[in-house]
Parts: C-alpha cells; sequence; structure tokens
C-alpha cells in the first residue's frame, strides 16, 4: 500500500515521457510558396504535438492526485517527495521546453533561409526547464510553502506552455497564431515564465486549508475567473488564468506570507 502513491508519481513521468515522443515526432511538413514576401508557406501542425499538451495536462492531474493518495494511506515520505520533482522536471520542466523549441523551430522555418539559422537561436527554450529544475530544488528545502509558493509552482508554468500548441491549433485568429510563432514573442515568454519560476514572488497555493469563505476569497476568485475565461476564450483562458493567478496573488499579499 505504501508504494502507491509513488505509482502516481511515476505515472507522472510516464505521461510526461510519452508527451516528448509526441513532440518529437511532430511530422512539421514545410511547403514553397510562390509569395515572394513568405519564403516558405505556414506550416501544417499535426496533431502529435497537440497530443503531448494532453498528457501533461493529465500529469499535472495525476501530480495533484498523488499528494492525496499519499495522505489517504499515510505513505507520505522523503522519498516521494523527492520522486515527485524528478517526476515534475520531466514533465513540467522539459516536456514543455521541448515544445518552445518546436514552435522556435516552425517560426524560423517560416523565414526566408530559416532552414539555415543556427541551432544556438533554438536553445533558449532550454532556459525553461532549467528554471523548472532550480524551482524544485528550492522548493524541496523549503518547508513553508505548504499554503504558500515562492515563485511559479513549476506544474502550472508547464501547464501555461502546454497550453501553446492547444491556442495554436484551436483559435480562430490568425494573429494570434502568427503571435505564438514570432521568436521575440517566445523568447519573451521563456525568460517571463522562468524568471517567475526562480524568483521569491508570493503565490497562492491552490489549497484549501478550511471551508470558510473568508480564508479562501482569493481562490474562490480565480476559480470563479477560470471558469468564465474557459466559457468565453476557450483554451485562451489557459493564459489568462496564468496572468490573474499572479494579480490576484499580488493584491491578496497578505494572504500569502
Amino acid at each position: 500500500m505504501k508504494q502507491i502513491p509513488n505509482l502516481f508519481t511515476l505515472l507522472n513521468l510516464f505521461f510526461g515521457c510519452i508527451a516528448i515522443i509526441f513532440i518529437l515526432q511532430n511530422g512539421i511538413s514545410m511547403h514553397m510558396t510562390t509569395d515572394a514576401s513568405q519564403f516558405f508557406d505556414i506550416p501544417y501542425m499535426p496533431s502529435q504535438i497537440w497530443m503531448a499538451s494532453l498528457f501533461i495536462a493529465l500529469a499535472a492531474l495525476v501530480d495533484f492526485l498523488d499528494g492525496f493518495v499519499a495522505r489517504l494511506f499515510k505513505a507520505t515520505s522523503d522519498k516521494g517527495k523527492q520522486l515527485d520533482s524528478l517526476a515534475d522536471v520531466v514533465s513540467f520542466g522539459v516536456a514543455p521546453g521541448m515544445i518552445l523549441y518546436q514552435f522556435l523551430r516552425i517560426g524560423f522555418m517560416q523565414q526566408p533561409n530559416g532552414l539555415e539559422a543556427s541551432v544556438l537561436w533554438l536553445l533558449p527554450a532550454l532556459i525553461f526547464p532549467c528554471a523548472a529544475a532550480y524551482r524544485l530544488a528550492k522548493f524541496n528545502v523549503d518547508a513553508t510553502q505548504q499554503f504558500v509558493f515562492k515563485g511559479m509552482p513549476s506544474p502550472a508554468a508547464g501547464l501555461l506552455i502546454a497550453s501553446i500548441p492547444l491556442i495554436y491549433w484551436f483559435n480562430n485568429s490568425d494573429m494570434v497564431s502568427q503571435l505564438l510563432l514570432n521568436k521575440w514573442f517566445l523568447y519573451g515568454v521563456i525568460l517571463v515564465v522562468s524568471y517567475l519560476m526562480v524568483s521569491n514572488l508570493s503565490l497562492i497555493a491552490l489549497k484549501f486549508n478550511d471551508l470558510s469563505m473568508k480564508n479562501n476569497i482569493p481562490k474562490i476568485l480565480l476559480l470563479a475567473i477560470a471558469i468564465l475565461a474557459g466559457v468565453f476564450f476557450k483554451w485562451l483562458a489557459v493564459p489568462i488564468v496564468f496572468i490573474f493567478y499572479i494579480i490576484i496573488s499580488l493584491l491578496f499579499k497578505n494572504k500569502t506570507t
């Protein structure tokens, strides 16, 4: 029974590995275009990367449940905590980092002579998994982050990046699609989200320590925003909720310290 929580954690890692497989087997195809202003047309983006987003979401669900299962079976341990972080590095660090790598690659391929671009232009994507690993190590040695986080949790950051293929795939705006393939936008996302992970910014933990309305106003407000954003903005709701998560944490700073 004591190994059941660890099996949940390993399932998190398993889903993260499957996500990476789908990202690497992306089947991206490029076609020459007669438009002189654009060497390649917008690349066809097959469902594999969308599937990667799905498996990162499944990893996040399992990651949420493994702590509950550990408490249920009274099987919490230091080994389980370390195993959880190792799994999170893959599912919410490496896998989202590979998504960023592929989107940078696609963005460069749209440009004239994009195939000749140095791989060095793609390597900033690897800043993200490095930041996630640092964030998780910091979390492991800090016992005060039960109801408040110091820095953006890696699962939240990973889910934000995992939403990029879903937004690209399902949105109806060419402007949004082009923005998601813009290298400068992607570099900005990498730097901002990576900084948020390694920073000491106080952010609310999404755990209900009691059932009182007074002590859970920030979480209830964020939940309401998430529901409304999901209804009106579909997958764009993910970055919207991410932004409001930071704003609400700052507004209710006295509850996050």
